[in-house]
C-alpha cells in the first residue's frame, strides 16, 4: 500500500503540476511549440499510470476490508465501498478525472485547451487522494478544514514539484540551435518562477501547520519523538529544509550565473550546474513523497496514548 500511495502521489502531483508549468512559465507561442516543451505523451502516461495504480489500490483496499484475496475480490463488498463510503466516491471521481485527462491530452485541438483541461482534471484527481489519508477520517467542521487544508497543501506542492520537473525538461541536453533557445527560455522562466515558488512555499507552510495542529496539536509534538510517526515527520521536515536551501541556491546564485553565461555565449557549464541542483531538489522531493506515503499508513496520535 505504501508503494501504491507513493506511485499515486508521483503521478497525480506531476500531472497537474506539469500542465500548469507552461501556463505561467512560457509564452503562448512557446506553449504551442512541441519542439520546446512536448507534453502530450507525458500527460497520457501519467494519467494511465495513476488510473492503473488506483485500480490496484482499490483491490488491495477491498482485500484488506473483506479478507478476500486480491485475485479473488469480494465484489459485493466492493460495491458497498463505492456506493456508501466517501473513499468510494473519491475513487470514482479520481478514475473519471484521469480518464478525462487522457481524452483531453489526446484530442484537445489547441495546446492552451490541453494544458488547462489536463491541469483541472489532474487537480481533481489529486484532490481525491485527501479521502485516502488522515483528513478523510476527520469529521465535522474540523474535518472540513482539514480536508481543504490538505487539498491546498497538495495543489501547492504540485505546482512547486511540477516546476522542478518542467525546468529539468527545459534544461535537458538537446542539439544546437534548439539548446540555446531552450536555455534562454529556462533562464527567463526561472526568474519569473520565484514569485510562484514563494506563494507555493507559503501555502505549504501554513497548511502544514494547520494539519499538524489538527493531527497532534502543538502541545503534544514532543510526545511524537519516540514514535515511528514522529521520526518520519522529522525526516520529512529535514528534506523540506533541504529543498528550500537548494531552491534558494538556484534562485540567487545559479540562475544569475546562467544569465551571465548566456550573455557570454557559453552556457553549458552553468546549465549543467543548475541541472545538478534541480536533480538534487527532485531527489529530496521524491524522499518527501515516500515519507508522506508511509506517514499516511500510521496513526499520528498512537504515541500520545503511551504512559
Amino acid at each position: 500500500m505504501i508503494a501504491i500511495r507513493l506511485g499515486l502521489y508521483l503521478s497525480l502531483i506531476l500531472l497537474p503540476g506539469l500542465a500548469a508549468f507552461p501556463l505561467y512559465a512560457l509564452r503562448r507561442l512557446e506553449r504551442a511549440d512541441d519542439a520546446i516543451f512536448p507534453l502530450r505523451s507525458t500527460f497520457v502516461l501519467l494519467a494511465v499510470f495513476g488510473f492503473v495504480l488506483s485500480g490496484i489500490g482499490f483491490l488491495v483496499l477491498l482485500a484488506s476490508m473483506s479478507g478476500s484475496a486480491i485475485g479473488n475480490p469480494d465484489w459485493q463488498t466492493g460495491r458497498a465501498i463505492l456506493v456508501e463510503t466517501p473513499i468510494g466516491t473519491a475513487w470514482m471521481v479520481r478514475m473519471a478525472a484521469l480518464g478525462l485527462a487522457v481524452l483531453i491530452a489526446i484530442y484537445a485541438k489547441s495546446s492552451q485547451l490541453r494544458l488547462i483541461g489536463v491541469m483541472l482534471a489532474g487537480a481533481a484527481a489529486l484532490a481525491s487522494l485527501v479521502w485516502t489519508g488522515h483528513a478523510g477520517a476527520s469529521e465535522g467542521n474540523l474535518g472540513l478544514v482539514h480536508r481543504v487544508s490538505d487539498i491546498l497543501h497538495m495543489l501547492a506542492a504540485a505546482v512547486w514539484l511540477g516546476g522542478i520537473a518542467g525546468f529539468l525538461l527545459l534544461l535537458r541536453a538537446v542539439p544546437e540551435p534548439l539548446s540555446a533557445n531552450r536555455l534562454a527560455i529556462a533562464h527567463r522562466s526561472l526568474e519569473e518562477f520565484s514569485r510562484i515558488g514563494a506563494i507555493c512555499v507559503s501555502i505549504i507552510a501554513v497548511t502544514g501547520l494547520i494539519n499538524a495542529q489538527i493531527l497532534v496539536g502543538f502541545d503534544h509534538l514532543t510526545a511524537l519523538s519516540g514514535s515511528d510517526y514522529g521520526l518520519l515527520l522529522m525526516l520529512k521536515l529535514l528534506a523540506v529544509a533541504l529543498m528550500l536551501l537548494l531552491a534558494a541556491n538556484n534562485r540567487w546564485r545559479l540562475t544569475p550565473s546562467l544569465g551571465t553565461a548566456l550573455e557570454d555565449d557559453d552556457p553549458q557549464s552553468a546549465a549543467k550546474a543548475l541541472r545538478t541542483s534541480l536533480l538534487l531538489e527532485a531527489s529530496a522531493a521524491f524522499a518527501i513523497l515516500a515519507l508522506v506515503a508511509w506517514l499516511g499508513t500510521l496513526e499520528p496520535t498512537a504515541s500520545l496514548a503511551m504512559p
